[in-house]
This record gives structure tokens, sequence and C-alpha cells, in this order.
């Protein structure tokens, strides 16, 4: 028995005008100040320690001796964060530490100890929910603002995902704000989708052009044709290195964040130019629960790790192989679009996305119309659609534009004339079982 013994939490807990005496007697005295640093338990778990290792890691005696002084705070002084030390040395210089002062490194110590908490729970056992729990949040640094000026904004790491957004550097260019995060996580989430050379245009979190293709070039010059105007101050993603000649394409536009897993020297020497272009170096990304807030409580999900449970043709037509994997495609990308959501596609890149809407059939004529607007011919494409197709309308609407292939969840209770329209039309048209809607 070390930290926990009487004379050490008796000393922490005493109280000099209360316990005095009683504490004389025991021959216990008090003390003033606590500096705790804790087992490494988050940085053993990082480096892969088995079970029965990482136990040897959890702090006992520094947690009890955080909460017991941080209990008693105004008659002991708790420090756990040797960014304090400085502050705290010069204040008992000055002869002692406020009240106040005193209860925010009190309520520093309790955070630690929660966090602490939290993430041995969930590095143990990262599936298990239960009645009660807290998740372990890092505050990384406050951000200019939120998604409005009047709105304060933070960004704060999830240890448990060692890979992200969050975790990316940024290599030049102007601070990143909330929104450029969000439009950014959306974009690569989107391009790790995909295993070929991959961009992904995004604009407020909607994809507005994708694009596979035999190098990255190539794919960018694709993905900027579906929709060469929302592109405009967008973000841009890559799941391969950008070379100088990637780079030379792109400044000749303005983005506000290109995305990638690395860039060459001769990249960033052009790149270079753009002083506010932000670059941000992201190495890959893990998966975690996905936290969304509500008045009074939060609603939390696992991540849609799920393309689809199967690929069931429905239809008479039957759909041969390259449209099987331009349906494939469509439905990546549609997975990350916001509902209502349609995608129309053809040999991997995107012709025309139809995203947001509050109706499923007026998805589909926004992006036809874009489609118009831009001169992109739709013969011989595919569309995907997040959720299934509630009316044959949505089908009519298309029969005059060469759709050859429809891919979407199935199980509405019209079903049936939706089938019977596509083959009326002769459509293609396949079920997968699994819906994706996003909001």
């Amino acid at each position: 028995v070390k930290t926990l013994h009487p004379k050490i939490l008796g000393g922490i807990l005493m109280d000099q005008e209360r316990d005095y005496e009683e504490a004389k007697s025991l021959g216990i005295e008090k003390i003033d100040l606590v500096v705790v640093n804790l087992y490494p338990f988050e940085e053993k778990w990082r480096e892969g320690l088995n079970e029965e290792e990482l136990l040897e890691y959890i702090d006992i005696g520094g947690i009890t001796l955080i909460r017991s002084c941080a209990k008693n705070f105004k008659n002991c002084v708790l420090v756990v964060d040797k960014e304090d030390y400085p502050f705290v040395l010069k204040r008992l210089k000055e002869g002692g530490l406020t009240y106040e002062e005193r209860k925010r490194l009190a309520l520093k110590g309790f955070s630690l100890s929660a966090y602490y908490d939290a993430l041995i729970s969930f590095a143990l056992s990262p599936p298990e929910l239960f009645k009660r729990f807290a998740l372990p949040f890092e505050l990384l640094k406050e951000l200019r603002y939120g998604e409005n000026p009047h709105q304060r904004g933070f960004l704060l790491l999830n240890p448990l995902e060692n890979f992200g957004v969050a975790r990316g550097k940024v290599l030049q260019g102007k601070e990143m704000s909330f929104n450029n995060y969000l439009d950014s996580d959306s974009a690569l989430r989107l391009c790790y989708e995909f295993d070929k050379p991959t961009c992904v245009i995004v604009k407020h979190t909607n994809p507005c052009g994708v694009a596979s293709a035999n190098n990255l070039k190539e794919a960018y010059l694709l993905a900027l044709e579906t929709d060469p105007e929302s592109a405009y101050g967008g973000i841009v993603a890559f799941n391969e290195r950008v070379d100088e000649e990637v780079a030379r394409e792109i400044v000749k536009r303005f983005y506000e964040v290109i995305v990638a897993p690395d860039f060459s020297q001769e990249a960033l020497e052009v790149f270079s130019k753009r002083k506010n272009l932000r670059l941000l170096r992201v190495e890959g990304l893990s998966q975690f629960y996905d936290l969304k807030k509500v008045s009074g409580g939060y609603l939390l999900q696992r991540e849609d790790d799920l393309l689809y449970e199967e690929l069931k043709v429905v239809s008479e037509r039957e759909p041969d192989e390259g449209t099987i994997k331009d349906l494939i495609f469509a439905l990546k990308v549609v997975k990350w679009v916001k509902d209502n959501a349609v995608v129309f596609a053809r040999d991997e890149r995107t012709l025309a996305i139809g995203s947001g809407n509050t109706s499923r059939v007026d998805a589909i004529r926004c992006a036809i119309n874009r489609a118009k607007r831009f001169n992109i011919n739709l013969e011989g494409s595919v569309m995907a659609s997040s959720a299934f197709l509630p009316f044959k309308d949505n089908v009519e609407v298309l029969k005059d534009y060469g759709i050859k292939a429809i891919i979407q969840p199935g199980g509405s209770k019209r079903d049936g004339e939706v089938i019977r329209a596509c083959n009326e039309y002769n459509i293609a048209l396949v079920f997968t079982s699994t819906r994706h809607f996003k909001h």
C-alpha cells in the first residue's frame, strides 16, 4: 500500500478547521498540493499491448489521488496537467491560489478521471455499450468559429481512432475551419470507397463530382465535368499521392481544401503559389460510432460500413458485367449523398447527382436538369437510389433519357409497379436490400 495509505488520503482530504485535532492524534499531516501523472494506458494501448499487459497500466492510486484532492480543492491544490506547472508555481510564490483557480484545477482533474475511465472501457471492449457510459474526447484546439461566425467551434480527438481528418496534418494555407473539416471528412470517406485512383469533389458535404480512372489527373478532370459550377470553392479529395501534374490542374481553379494521403515535393511547390489554399494530409480512416446532437441528448449509431447485402436482379432485362460495375460505382457514391439522393453514372464516373430533395422524384428531376445544363448525355448510364423508389413515376421520368439500369434497396409496397415500369421501358432493375439514408 503506497498512495492509498490512510495517512496520505487523510492528509489530502483533511479540513484544517474541522479535522485538525483528530488528524494530529492519528499522526496525519495536512497535504497542500497533489501532482499526479497517470500510468500511460493510452500510449500502451496504441503500442498494441494485449489485454493482460494493458491491465498492468490501469492506474488505481493516481485516480484515487485525483478524486480525493479534487473533492477537497478548497484545502488542497490539484495539478494533473504539466502545462499548469508554471502557473501554479508562480501563484504559490505569490502567496497561493484563489478559490476559483483551485476549483478550475479540480474540475480539470475530474475531467481527466472521466476521460481515463472511458478510454479504458472502450479500449478493452469497443463494441460494448452499457446503460451508463462515457465517451473519451481530447480537445485538440478551438477553431475560429463553428458553422457560422457567431458560434464557437472546437476540434476534438477520439483517442480510439488512429486515423482520420481530425488527425490530419495541414501542410499549408489558412487555418482549417469547422466547415472545412466537415467537408473534408465527407470527401475523404467517399474517396476511400474506391481502390482505383479516384477524385471526389464536395460542396457543403455533398459530392458534386466523383470519378475513378487510370491516374489521378484523369480522375480529377472527369469528376470536375459532372458539375464544374458547384465545384467552385469546394473540397477536392484523392485516395493516392498527389503529383505535380495533378497540382497544376487543380490550381487553375479556386478550391478551399485539397485532401490526400500525401503530396509530392513538386506538387507542394506548385500549391505554394496559392498561399491560402489548404493542403490536408490524411493517412487513412478509422471507424467508431457516429454521434449526432439532438435537444436533450444524442443519437449514437455504428457507422455505415455495409454497401449491400445482395445484388438481386428483379427485372426482365439482365445487366451485363459492365453495367453491374457501373451500378456498384453509383451505389458507393449515393451512399454519401444527402437524402433524398440519386446518382447517375457511367464508366466509373458520375454524370449527375440529385441531393437533399424532399422527394425522390424531385431528386431525379434535379439531377437530369443539371446534366442538361452541362450538356451531359445520360444515354447508357445507370442510376443509384439511396432508398427505394416509392412510385413508378420515378421510372417514368427516366424513360426518355436512355437509362439502362437502376440499383435501389427495394422494399416498397409498390415494388411490383416499379418492376413492371422498368420492364416496360427495358431498364434493368437490381435490388440490394440495403438502404443508405444520410441526413
